[in-house]
């Protein structure tokens, strides 16, 4: 385990009054100096420059592997550039060592001195020390004597495991320790007591962390109060680091008062960060209303209203009124407003026009700040948006969005024309509207991959039943999943900890071929490393769609198009309202631990069906909305609930809410994984119409131990059915399996030889992971023909191309795991798991109002296959070969329910239909089944108990002719 917090440590620091006094001096800013002064300037002494002096991991995509240990002295031109930060536009900055001008790419060292125009000169001095960290208030006033809230973010100058954070309260601030609330990293909000407490997410045994963190507060000889944060993991970088939340604050005192922190780290040196410039921020506690704000409303876009707008504020005054300006302030009238649970509404807005308010008192004297705000849509080329198709638009953009953001949010109006871009950095409470006509359109020069604390090329593509590269260092996240789920900022738009965004209207937004689909896409040149189209990372509250009908979207199998079912139940084949996405790259839209989403109304590749791949990624995401969606076709999945490590640590996922569904894939229309690091539960999916799946309509696969629960198709959970959900041209229509892959931090693998029904098996087999569990699955309502690898993806001569016998077909599986048994292993198995479980079951999976005609074709010898365990690397249908079966074909399950279903084939089938390997129970019901000519069982088993057989018919020459009962043991 990693040290304890030292308390004796902790307690002396406090009583000789703080760390900041110890160890350094104030610093002493020369005249010249205004702002920050940038992370490498650990402070000013008289007439000298102290500069950090350090080490630190940092990789890029291209640092080759063992060489990311780097100094964090600066270069000149760093230097020089963090300095300019401070001093006036028209000052200038050179460093010379020895009388000689110093060349942008030399490093700082001891004795070079630094020239400013104005004639001042420091000369650096070297000390050890962490880079400069920063603290931000997010708002930095509140009002006197009212009861507020004051969050506080911090970002460590650079990455280490075992770090510590400590800050300091000024007493003027009376703060609670029950009202402290904590977030690091972006694990999500926990009271600082309880931090030790908080979940570190799902592990492996061999992790070096039981806790998040550990925490202290102590009050200090001059009244002001010392947090203490020991024991944190800072390796991942999610933007901010420490995150504190004090609630329920009341200052009673008018002025400014300044808040301190200081970050500790342990690797690759124990160094401690200056606690001063940035590391420092001011709160100012003022007599006016503080919190006078908007309030961007984070409901549906078809629900607003840009003729109103919610503001909101704390005081106790009598007779406050809201008033408003049309001309900049020059002249202000009383608000139109209303008042519901306790929020005041303006009404009656213009649209278009800019509006300034101010809250005014009972003498209609101002006694708050002056918020802006644009009724409706604001035309983006008013800021000097080209949209010629020929400009890159990417930094005027990027500079509106965050002006916008700045002064509370509003709406961009993205109208005719076409914009190019690069990375667009998405900013919170700021909306994009793509109206019909305009194009956003990705150019090369997206961003670059961020910068990690480990190497990630352990792991690129691909995983081989012998690659140990995910596991040989077990606290490196990066090598859990593949490569484009590693990485975020090469893509196209961007945001991470940003909340309340929306990309909504009826135009279209391309790729244009410039995002990558491959998992080699860091081999790629440096402007063209993008593979994302959207990159959200731990954001809340987001919506992407069109614009929004509240009808079911549906299929016409005659006209290929997509239709919207009207009242009436007439099909309305104007699809005009959806947002148009096409060439998406790796991923359309990648959600990392992002909560709240609503995507809907939008058409996959209308325009070009090339350059795509993943629809909708949601990794590690809770509360999700996906309705109304048509996919021409994609490489990949189009919807995919999962969970991986890419954020330093798991998160669970839950409540996803899909509905209708349509599409064609190379994959799965539906697919649960193949990221399994953390549990996934409660998604219901309703009114599906796969058009084709190259390997399956409907996926739940847990690979990596997660426990995947309560998931129902077709069960009306998301409103009423309209339809029967349909599948054609699927590898098989339900894929529901378990592997022990254990992407995740912590796990351990050995390699093992042994033999498997007279198979040769050599692979890395995971020794401290539990096998992942599924369990309460309802399959319901589902209609399902032409049952063969059939995807049009690829295909340029015809939409879908008929089966000739060639293409991949297999039988709906339902497949558990099982560790090889120790007598078939060489030299024996050698490790028992944490739990002691051998075996992973699939329980409690029901089967109802299912009908698939199979293409059949299997000769009698089939019945004898029996398809492999599936190993590490292996979770697709491919990897188990024929079943034995060709209706269902499950082992390692328990509580198997068929019921109200049937299974037919186009060409003779001497397999079994229904086949049950290590099956705990099963229950047949009002079953419908076709015999094949050869065939004398229907029902066959292995090493199964409780199978029970009611109401169960089949038919041996014509579907639907003479019907035969099978006994209560399933025996014609």
């Amino acid at each position: 385990m990693l040290s304890k917090f030292n308390k004796s440590r902790f307690l002396t620091l406090v009583l000789v009054g703080g760390i900041w006094g110890i160890l350094c001096n104030p610093a002493k800013a020369i005249s010249s100096f205004s702002g920050e002064l940038g992370p490498s300037v650990r402070y000013l002494k008289d007439k000298e420059l102290i500069v950090n002096k350090g080490s630190t991991y940092s990789y890029s995509v291209d640092t080759p592997e063992g060489q990311g240990l780097i100094s964090t002295i600066p270069s000149v031109k760093q230097l020089s550039e963090q300095l300019r930060q401070g001093i006036k536009p028209t000052e200038s900055i050179a460093i010379f060592k020895a009388g000689q001008q110093k060349s942008e790419q030399d490093l700082v060292e001891e004795g070079d001195v630094v020239h400013f125009s104005n004639g001042k000169k420091l000369v650096v001095r070297l000390e050890s020390g962490a880079l400069n960290g920063k603290l931000t208030i997010v708002n930095p006033q509140i009002t006197q004597s009212e009861k507020q809230e004051i969050v506080l973010n911090f970002k460590a100058g650079q990455r280490s495991p075992n770090a510590s954070f400590e800050l300091i309260i000024p007493k003027e601030i009376p703060v609670k320790v029950e009202d402290i609330y904590v977030n690091i990293i972006g694990r999500g909000e926990v009271q600082l007591a309880n931090l030790d407490k908080q979940s570190i997410g799902r592990v492996g045994t061999n992790y070096s962390y039981s806790k998040v963190g550990i925490s202290e507060v102590a009050t200090r000889g001059d009244g002001s109060k010392l947090i203490r944060l020991d024991a944190l993991d800072l390796r991942p970088d999610n933007g901010i680091d420490v995150q504190l939340k004090f609630k329920n604050v009341t200052a009673t005192k008018i002025g400014n008062y300044i808040f301190k922190s200081r970050y500790f780290i342990t690797e690759p040196e124990k160094l401690a960060s200056s606690g001063e410039g940035s590391e420092t921020a001011t709160i100012q506690v003022v007599n006016t209303i503080a919190d006078f704000r908007k309030v961007i409303d984070n409901t549906p876009f078809s629900q607003q209203n840009s003729k109103t707008l919610q503001l909101d504020w704390t005081s106790s005054q009598k007779g406050l009124r809201v008033y408003q300006s049309l001309d900049k302030g020059k002249t202000w009238s009383v608000s139109k407003t209303t008042e519901a649970n306790g929020k005041t509404k303006v009404l009656d807005l213009i649209e278009g026009k800019p509006y300034q308010f101010q809250l005014f008192n009972a003498a209609k004297k101002p006694v708050s700040k002056i918020i802006s705000h644009f009724a409706g849509k604001q035309d983006v080329k008013i800021f000097g948006v080209k949209g010629d198709g020929i400009a890159d638009d990417t930094d005027k953009i990027n500079e509106v969005i965050a002006k916008v953001s700045k002064n509370g949010g509003g709406i961009l109006l993205f109208d005719k024309g076409t914009f190019l871009v690069r990375t667009v950095q998405l900013k919170s409470n700021v909306w994009l509207y793509v109206a019909k006509g305009a194009t956003i359109k990705a150019i090369k020069g997206a961003d670059s991959p961020e910068l990690t604390w480990f190497s990630d090329r352990k792991y690129r593509s691909g995983l081989s039943p012998t690659d140990k590269g995910p596991y040989e260092n077990p606290e490196n996240w990066l090598t859990k999943q593949d490569v484009g789920h590693t990485y975020f900022k090469n893509a196209m738009f961007f945001a991470e900890r940003e909340d309340n965004i929306k990309i909504i209207g009826n135009g279209r937004i391309t790729g244009d071929g410039n995002l990558v689909t491959s998992d080699k896409v860091m081999n790629n040149d440096a402007n063209n490393r993008a593979d994302k189209m959207f990159a959200l990372k731990l954001c809340t509250n987001i919506e992407i769609g069109g614009i929004e009908r509240k009808e079911d979207l549906w299929y016409d199998e005659g006209k290929d198009q997509p239709y919207y079912i009207q009242a009436n139940g007439a099909k309305d084949f104007d699809v005009e309202n959806m947002l148009d996405i096409d060439r998406g790259g790796h991923f359309v839209l990648l959600a990392t631990g992002t909560d709240h989403i609503f995507v809907h109304n939008t058409y996959f590749g209308k325009y070009n069906t090339s350059n795509v791949r993943d629809i909708y990624d949601f990794m590690a995401c809770n509360d999700v909305t996906a309705t109304n969606i048509y996919c021409k076709v994609s490489s990949d999945d189009i919807v995919k609930p999962g969970s991986d490590c890419s954020l330093g640590f798991t998160r669970s996922a839950k409540k996803f809410r899909v509905r209708n569904i349509i599409g064609d894939t190379n994959c799965n229309l539906f697919q649960i994984g193949s990221e399994t690091a953390d549990d996934i539960m409660d998604a219901c999916v309703d009114n599906i119409f796969v058009l084709g799946a190259n390997k399956a309509g409907f996926s739940i696969s847990t690979n990596d131990g997660a426990h995947i629960k309560d998931i129902h198709l077709n069960c009306g959970h998301t409103g009423i059915l309209h339809s029967r959900s349909q599948m054609r041209r699927t590898t098989t229509p339900f894929f529901i399996s378990i592997s022990n892959r254990a992407r995740i931090l912590g796990a351990t693998v050995s390699r093992h030889k042994f033999e498997e029904n007279g198979v040769k098996h050599d692979e890395l087999l995971v020794n401290n992971v539990n096998i992942g569990k599924v369990e309460n699955i309802i399959l319901n309502g589902v209609d399902i023909t032409e049952v063969y690898g059939g995807s049009s993806f690829g295909n340029a001569t015809v939409r879908w191309k008929a089966y000739d016998g060639k293409q991949r077909k297999a039988t709906a599986i339902v497949a558990g795991y099982a560790l090889p048994d120790n007598s078939t292993v060489e030299g024996g198995l050698g490790f028992k798991l944490p739990n002691g479980e051998h075996t992973g079951y699939i329980q409690n999976i029901s089967f109802n109002d299912v009908h698939i005609l199979y293409k059949g074709g299997n000769p009698a010898s089939d019945r004898e296959r029996i398809p492999q365990e599936l190993g590490v690397g292996q979770y697709n249908v491919s990897n188990l070969g024929v079943q034995p079966s060709y209706g269902l074909w499950a082992r390692h399950a328990k509580n198997v329910e068929i019921k109200n279903s049937s299974f037919n084939f186009e060409a003779n089938d001497d397999r079994y239909v229904l086949f049950f390997d290590d099956v705990k129970g099963a229950k047949i019901t009002d079953v419908e089944m076709m015999k094949g000519k050869d065939s004398k069982e229907l029902i066959g088993e292995k090493d199964s108990d409780n199978i029970s057989v009611k109401n169960a018919v089949y038919y041996s020459e014509r579907w639907k002719g003479t019907p035969y009962k099978l006994d209560k043991d399933g025996r014609p």
